[in-house]
């Protein structure tokens, strides 16, 4: 559970750290807003993206399903500066599909803890994976991440591409190059 109260105290000392006054008009309000803030962006916390994914319906489909360009938001945890950006993600069904918003839905929970996009990108690879039993998952994001972008090295616009592949993705029966190709719409 989120400490509200917590966090709005600790903006109140980071903002008197800084120098500024925590009592000024403009920022009065600010670690209160901040404790809501927070309390969405780490909202995936107490959630498991498991229990989004195990609905479904049986369906005899051994075809990939491919959800391309699904937009997400997250935290990193080094800076809690966001890194945002698209995933594109594919399985091959074992019989069993999820209706599509599922698959986004546990990506939001899992983006809205603090994380690296690398961990992200296994976590709902395996969630898939496992709440599915599909034969094969593979997830590409695509993301800018602020801490490259507005401090440190400074240079915006670059995205971090991260893939994660499970059963025939890896293995080559369904081969990585057409899942690849199938996320960039060729």
């Amino acid at each position: 559970m989120i400490d509200r109260a917590r966090i709005a105290e600790a903006m109140r000392q980071i903002i008197e750290a800084i120098g500024e006054d925590p009592e000024r008009e403009g920022l009065a309000e600010t670690p209160r807003r901040i404790a809501e803030m927070y309390a969405g962006l780490f909202s995936g916390l107490d959630r498991d993206p498991l229990e989004v994914l195990r609905g479904g319906f049986r369906e005899e489909k051994d075809e990939p399903v491919v959800l391309r360009d699904v937009p997400f938001y997250s935290l990193c945890e080094h800076h809690f500066l966001p890194f945002y950006g698209v995933a594109h993600v594919g399985y091959i069904p074992n019989g069993r599909l999820v209706g599509i918003s599922k698959i986004a839905r546990a990506l939001d929970i899992l983006a809205r803890r603090p994380q690296v996009q690398e961990r992200l990108t296994r976590q709902l690879a395996d969630c898939i994976l496992e709440a599915l039993d599909a034969d094969g998952v593979g997830v590409v994001l695509e993301a800018e991440h602020l801490c490259l972008s507005m401090r440190g090295a400074h240079k915006p616009g670059t995205r971090v591409v991260t893939l994660a592949v499970r059963g025939p993705f890896r293995k080559g029966i369904f081969a990585r190059s057409e899942f690849l190709a199938m996320v960039q719409g060729r």
